[in-house]
């Protein structure tokens, strides 16, 4: 997608068409000192070729122009962009030729000579309009994007709403990005958003880190020449250099060796890559979008991850919120996925009872959507659900035992990712430590089970 530019912050740009040179110099003193951008043309041909350089947000066009109509010339504007104001302005002007030209889709007919306070303020009545325009186009582009991705990233709470508008506001940019969430939370498919929507013609490369075994990770990274090393019988592309232009997504990063770390860090500072066994170095232009479910900053501090190489990858930060921090779209997501397997298995679509429907909002879902992907897949099969682990609440129809099962799950969640630390989760759950000592006391929680052995 191509992004707009930040029409607010920029001077009214006018393109001015008059073959009068002294009437075009006159115009040109009078819109600077009033702070336009001017543009002037004695040749209405060489002011449509420039166009797309020029920018205008509003033309101002002598209305005879020796061989050439300016109704003409407003005719050819309006194919090209029917919203962008044009004025006309005349020394032989009359009504009917004013009523034409309005008809045609001027914004407005000046008839010379007019009083230059007039000409401000109507250039600055119709550059508004454009940025007004422009302000809506964008908006709608930005919408149809959204809701392209809504069928991609799916689901209905805050957190993944606050999400995929993050990835729209960081995908247009060539900005290298950190997506940090759980095992099954969808790191990968957030990262081919990210190159989706950030208009790269170039290729989206995907690495496993922890998929390559150590001895081959330099020559799939960075490739290397024929004879570059015992087996290298002919000359192989690296995946760097297969994702320029594009996008070089690399899972699981942490698991990276860290002599290699020194080279990737190379490649994102000098922009450069060379093949093992090459002295050649070849310009790449290319994003890099990591993933991890580690600290990296931690990892960092341990010296098993590179620092400069983590600052260098995170300019932004997505975070992935696991599944059972947006519950609510356990439902839509249970009957996306299984109506995904009715098609594959061509099964008509089954219908989850109640009861499972219950427990599956009050599991912990270690295994996040991933997980979720696989119990639909059960359920459509009719075959007994295999769950990896957490409380599975007793078949319900109470409301009270729902709300109470995954209140309680969301409080474990908390300790547990505190390190027991009941201030922070407190803080974290915007209630005071009486309340959550009830909550703990009536669900039989044991502080102690989520601190760390050392405290």
């Amino acid at each position: 997608m191509n992004q707009p530019e930040s029409e607010g912050a920029s001077r009214c740009r006018v393109v001015l068409i008059e073959d009068d040179d002294h009437f075009r110099r006159g115009l040109v003193r009078t819109l600077e000192m009033a702070d336009f951008e001017v543009h002037p043309f004695r040749e209405p041909e060489l002011a449509l070729e420039n166009m797309l350089e020029t920018r205008p947000h509003v033309v101002l066009s002598d209305l005879y122009l020796g061989g050439t109509d300016g109704l003409a010339v407003l005719s050819q504007i309006h194919e090209s962009d029917s919203d962008l104001p044009v004025v006309l302005m005349t020394g032989g002007g009359n009504i009917p030729t004013a009523i034409r030209a309005i008809r045609e889709g001027a914004y407005e007919f000046l008839e010379k000579p007019f009083d230059p306070d007039r000409l401000v303020t109507v250039l600055s009545r119709a550059a508004e309009q454009r940025r007004l325009t422009l302000e809506n186009r964008s908006l709608k582009d930005r919408l149809a994007f959204a809701s392209g991705m809504a069928q991609i990233l799916r689901g209905d709470s805050i957190v993944i709403a606050e999400l995929r508008d993050l990835i729209l506001r960081i995908a247009p940019t060539p900005a290298n990005v950190i997506i940090l969430g759980e095992t099954g939370t969808g790191k990968e498919l957030v990262a081919r958003c990210l190159h989706e929507f950030s208009g790269r013609q170039g290729n989206f490369v995907a690495i496993n880190c922890t998929a390559i075994p150590e001895n081959l990770f330099e020559s799939e990274l960075f490739g290397h020449e024929a004879g570059a090393y015992t087996g290298a019988t002919k000359q192989r592309i690296g995946k760097v250099e297969h994702a320029n232009g594009g996008t070089l997504f690399l899972d699981e990063i942490e698991a990276m060796p860290l002599q290699l770390q020194a080279k990737m860090l190379r490649v994102l500072q000098e922009r450069q890559v060379e093949r093992l066994g090459s002295n050649k170095l070849m310009p790449v232009d290319l994003r890099v979008v990591a993933a991890t479910k580690v600290d990296l900053r931690e990892y960092s501090l341990r010296e098993k991850f590179r620092m400069d190489l983590f600052f260098r990858l995170n300019v932004a930060t997505v975070k992935i919120p696991p599944l059972r921090e947006r519950r609510e779209d356990i439902p839509m997501l249970l009957a996306h996925f299984i109506s995904d397997a009715s098609l594959r298995f061509n099964q008509p679509a089954v219908k989850p009872p109640k009861d499972i429907q219950q427990q599956l909002l009050a599991y912990d879902w270690p295994g996040n959507v991933r997980e979720l992907r696989n119990i639909a897949e059960q359920l459509q099969l009719g075959i007994p659900l295999s769950m990896e682990g957490g409380t599975v609440m007793p078949a319900s129809r109470s409301l009270n035992e729902i709300i109470a099962s995954v209140e309680r799950a969301v409080i474990e969640d908390s300790l547990r990712r505190h390190d027991g630390a009941a201030n922070a989760a407190c803080s974290e759950l915007q209630i005071n430590y009486s309340m959550l000592y009830r909550k703990m006391k009536s669900y039989n929680i044991d502080l102690s089970k989520y601190r760390r052995p050392d405290e």
